[in-house]
């Protein structure tokens, strides 16, 4: 059925959301550093998910696995590449061989079938991220996207045993999410974050108003509404318009955070960005939903 353009525009919000939600989060680690900035996220999360937590019997390990991949380690990661980096757009493509990864660990494990167009896809993918990495500006910023493709790793991780849990809705596996991932990270935060009561005590509105974004509108409103379409329209048509979001979010990083943007980048991400439309146009609909639960 043809999206309603009510729903178009509610789709445009929701990836423009996601895009501000990274660049608020910039904003952010200038007070706050990124462990504590998550630990903080998570936390906030975990007091307005608690109504949503549900034990299913043979299913917690694999809850506790997609946890750590899909909550803590990939946010931490993610946030760190941020953190270390001036260019957010980099960061941000080498996080979208999500996908890829994500299709090569479902071959390798869950033995799925993968067909000349996704393989040519994969292609198209690291090949465009391998473009950036050869860009003579990419030394500045290689750091970065090492951590945003360790990301796209952890987060690959935890959608192969996605993949494998039955009968648990979104807001559940995002309430097991945050709920398992805090504590972690809070303490490993309190390990390698200096003097953490002395930067709470100074964090400003702009700190707070960053943790309090991040938390309430990208994890509750975004996700709710991307929740909402799904229940509405094939994923196999609400996926492909997701990639929306990193295109805003370089566009918003050049804008408002002053991020170099060459023209080797540009060919990288649009390669990057093909390569990723083709997979997911040819992934099964089971597989899409699930990643769309994790992000």
């Amino acid at each position: 059925m043809p999206m309603r353009p009510a729903h178009f525009l509610f789709l445009v919000l929701i990836n423009l959301v996601f895009a501000l939600a990274i660049i608020t989060v910039k904003f952010g680690f200038e007070e706050i550093p990124p462990i504590l900035f998550t630990t903080l996220r998570f936390l906030l999360l975990s007091v307005i998910l608690i109504p949503f937590l549900d034990i299913h019997r043979g299913q917690m390990r694999y809850i506790f696995i997609i946890a750590l991949g899909a909550g803590g380690l990939q946010f931490a990661l993610f946030y760190g590449g941020i953190y270390v980096t001036e260019n957010v757009s980099a960061v941000v493509i080498a996080s979208e061989l999500g996908i890829p990864f994500s299709t090569v660990l479902g071959m390798v494990f869950l033995h799925e079938d993968v067909g000349w167009r996704r393989w040519a896809g994969m292609l198209l993918a690291f090949g465009g991220v391998m473009v950036i990495t050869f860009d003579p500006a990419a030394f500045s910023y290689l750091d970065g996207m090492i951590f945003g493709a360790m990301a796209a790793v952890s987060g690959s991780i935890a959608s192969i045993f996605m993949r494998l849990v039955k009968d648990i809705k979104p807001f559940e596996m995002q309430a097991w999410i945050v709920m398992i991932s805090w504590p972690p990270l809070l303490l490993l935060s309190l390990t390698v974050e200096q003097d953490i009561p002395t930067i709470l005590a100074n964090v400003t509105w702009v700190g707070w108003g960053a943790v309090a974004f991040a938390a309430l509108v990208s994890n509750l409103f975004a996700h709710a509404g991307m929740f909402y379409l799904l229940q509405r329209y094939e994923v196999s048509f609400i996926a492909p318009l997701t990639l929306m979001a990193p295109i805003f979010t370089i566009i918003l990083s050049v804008a408002f955070l002053g991020d170099a943007f060459t023209l080797r980048m540009f060919i990288g991400a649009a390669v990057t960005t093909i390569g990723v439309l083709i997979i997911t146009l040819r992934r099964p609909a089971e597989a899409v939903r699930v990643e769309e639960v994790s992000h």
